[in-house]
């Protein structure tokens, strides 16, 4: 079961949090069974092309926003790389950063 905490402590975080969507949630999902599917490597490098294929969104430009919002209220650390040949990172706290 633990390794269900990071989702159980998204969704208490954003039971308080009225920036969050469903498109949010949908991409943090799709984050965490990326990461789940690569060993838990933290950071972990992800594609835009899978997430997006994962979470069944469908323009590039959704997911950008998106992704940069879940990084700038806390929920990950993002660090695009802007090439098409080497993952962005996507970093996930050991203790929950939004409490």
């Amino acid at each position: 079961m633990e390794k269900l905490k990071p989702l159980s402590d998204f969704f208490i975080a954003i039971d308080k949090d009225p920036r969050i969507s469903i498109t949010h949630i949908g991409l943090y999902a799709a984050l965490l069974q990326y990461w789940s599917e690569h060993g838990f490597e933290n950071p972990v490098h992800v594609f835009s092309y899978e997430i997006m294929k994962i979470a069944k969104i469908s323009t590039k430009t959704t997911y950008h926003k998106i992704i940069k919002d879940l990084s700038s209220y806390g929920y990950i650390r993002y660090e695009p790389s802007y090439k098409r040949n080497k993952g962005s990172k996507v970093h996930f706290s050991e203790k929950c950063p939004y409490e």
